[in-house]
C-alpha cells in the first residue's frame, strides 16, 4: 500500500495538516472497497483530489472515471445525462443516447455539488445505489449498472434535508464514508507553501521571474480568512505573477489583492430569516396597542362626562389637559368615541363655543361647557351625538360629505349614524 507521501507527489497535494492528513488516510482505507463516499468541505478546498485518490486505488481503476457537476446541468436534462434517454423521448431527442451510468458501468462516477440534483432525478439515483438499476428517459426496459459512486458537496446536507430539498434516505445512502476537507483557515502553514508552489508554476507559465513574498506579507496571507480557500489563493498568485513588475511583493501591495482585507475576523452576526407566515408577534403587538387605544377613549367618556357634570371650568380644565397630555404627550383639543365596528375610527367631537361673562372673560381658554345646564337635560352620549350629526348636517345643507369631514369621520361611519338614529 502505497504512503500518504507518494500519494501526495502523485496528485500534487501540498500541506502537513493532520486534518488533511486525516482525510487522506480514510480515501486510501476505503479505496479497496465499493462503498460510497461522501466528501466535504467549503467551495475551493480541492475536494475533487479525493474520489481520484479512490479510484486509482481502487480494483476499478483501469475502468472510466466520470466527474459530473450536477449544478452545471439544467434541470430539464439533467435526468438524460446521468441515465440517457431513448429516441424521441422528448423534443430533440433524435437519436438513442447512453447516459454516464451507462458509459462508467464498472468505473466511478463522481457527483460534484450532489446536493443540487433535483428531487425527481434524487429517486433515480437511489435506485441505483440500491440495487444498480435505471431506466433511461422514456424507457420502460431496466438497465443494470455497477458504478461507484463519490459524491461532494458544500452545503450542508443537513439543513438541506430539514428544508426538504435532499432526501434523507439518499444522503445517508451516500454517506456511508464521510471525507472532510478543513478550510485554508484552519491549514495555517501550509498557506505559504501553497503560495510559493502556485508562484514558481506562474513564473515558469508566464516565463517571468518567481515573485517571492516578504516577512510582513506572509504573516498577512496568513492571518487573512480566504473565504475563496486554495482556489483563492492560487488567482492571487496569478494575479500578483502577471501584474507586478517588482518580484518582491510586500504587504502593502499584497492587501491590494485581498478583498475584505481589513474586514474583522470575528464571526459576523447572521440574521435568522422570518418564517413565511409567521406572523404572531405583530398580531399580538397589534392587539395590545387596539387596547391600549379603547382604553384611553374609554378614559375620554369619562373626561366629557365630568366636563358636563362640572362648574368648576378651572379644574376641568387643569384634568383636562393633564388627562390629554398623558394619552397624546401633547395638549390637544378633542374628544373622541370608540367605534369598534369601524375597526377603531374615532369620532371627534367640535369645541363648543367659548363664552364670556359680562364682567370678565371666562378662564377656560380652551375647553368650555355652558355653565349652566338644566336638570331636566340629558347627559347621554349618544343624544349628544345624534345632537351633533343633526346640527352638522342642518350647517352643511344635508350634504353628509361635507358634514363628515367637519365631524372628523368617514362617510361610511355616517352614513351608519343616519340609518342607526333613523336622522
Amino acid at each position: 500500500m502505497e504512503s500518504i507521501q507518494s500519494i501526495k507527489q502523485r496528485f500534487e497535494i501540498i500541506g502537513n495538516d493532520v486534518k488533511l492528513n486525516r482525510a487522506i488516510e480514510k480515501a486510501m482505507q476505503v479505496a479497496p472497497t465499493d462503498i460510497s463516499v461522501l466528501v466535504t468541505g467549503e467551495s475551493g478546498v480541492g475536494k475533487e483530489v479525493i474520489p481520484k485518490i479512490i479510484h486509482s486505488l481502487s480494483h476499478r481503476k483501469h475502468a472510466k472515471y466520470i466527474a459530473v457537476n450536477c449544478g452545471a446541468i439544467p434541470e430539464g436534462t439533467i435526468d438524460s445525462e446521468l441515465f440517457g434517454h431513448e429516441k424521441g423521448a422528448f423534443t430533440g431527442a433524435t437519436a438513442t443516447r447512453s447516459g454516464y451510468f451507462e458509459v462508467a458501468d464498472g468505473g466511478t462516477i463522481f457527483l460534484d455539488e450532489v446536493g443540487e440534483l433535483p428531487l425527481t432525478t434524487q429517486v433515480r439515483l437511489l435506485r441505483v445505489l440500491e440495487n444498480g438499476e435505471f431506466l433511461k428517459v422514456g424507457s420502460s426496459h431496466v438497465q443494470k449498472t455497477n458504478v461507484r459512486i463519490v459524491a461532494a458537496t458544500n452545503i450542508n446536507m443537513i439543513e438541506g434535508i430539514k428544508k426538504g430539498k435532499f432526501r434523507e434516505d439518499l444522503y445517508y445512502r451516500l454517506s456511508t464514508v464521510e471525507i472532510h476537507i478543513p478550510p485554508l483557515r484552519d491549514r495555517k502553514d501550509d498557506i505559504h507553501l501553497l503560495f510559493r508552489k502556485f508562484a514558481s508554476d506562474f513564473g515558469q507559465k508566464y516565463k517571468m521571474p518567481t515573485i517571492r513574498l516578504t516577512d510582513d506579507s506572509v504573516q498577512l496571507i496568513v492571518k487573512y480568512r480566504w473565504p475563496g480557500n486554495i482556489r483563492q489563493l492560487r488567482n492571487i498568485a496569478e494575479q500578483i505573477s502577471v501584474l507586478e513588475e517588482k518580484r518582491d511583493i510586500s504587504a502593502f501591495t499584497l492587501n491590494s489583492y485581498l478583498p475584505h482585507a481589513n474586514d474583522s475576523n470575528l464571526p459576523a452576526i447572521v440574521q435568522q430569516k422570518k418564517k413565511e407566515g409567521d406572523f404572531s408577534n405583530e398580531r399580538e403587538i397589534l392587539y395590545k396597542v387596539l387596547f391600549d387605544m379603547k382604553g384611553d377613549l374609554n378614559d375620554l367618556k369619562k373626561l366629557t362626562l365630568e366636563l358636563l357634570k362640572n362648574n368648576d371650568s378651572e379644574k376641568v380644565q387643569e384634568e383636562n389637559e393633564n388627562l390629554i397630555q398623558k394619552i397624546y404627550g401633547t395638549k390637544r383639543d378633542s374628544t373622541t368615541e370608540l367605534e369598534e365596528d369601524d375597526a377603531m375610527e374615532v369620532l371627534q367631537l367640535p369645541e363648543p363655543p367659548i363664552e364670556k361673562t359680562a364682567d370678565k372673560p371666562h378662564p377656560a381658554d380652551k375647553y368650555h361647557f355652558a355653565e349652566e345646564i338644566e336638570e331636566e337635560e340629558t347627559l347621554s352620549l349618544q343624544d349628544k351625538e345624534i345632537e351633533l350629526i343633526k346640527k352638522s348636517l342642518d350647517r352643511n345643507r344635508g350634504k353628509r360629505k361635507a358634514a363628515a369631514a367637519e365631524l372628523g369621520i368617514s362617510e361610511r361611519t355616517l352614513y351608519r349614524k343616519i340609518k342607526q338614529y333613523d336622522l
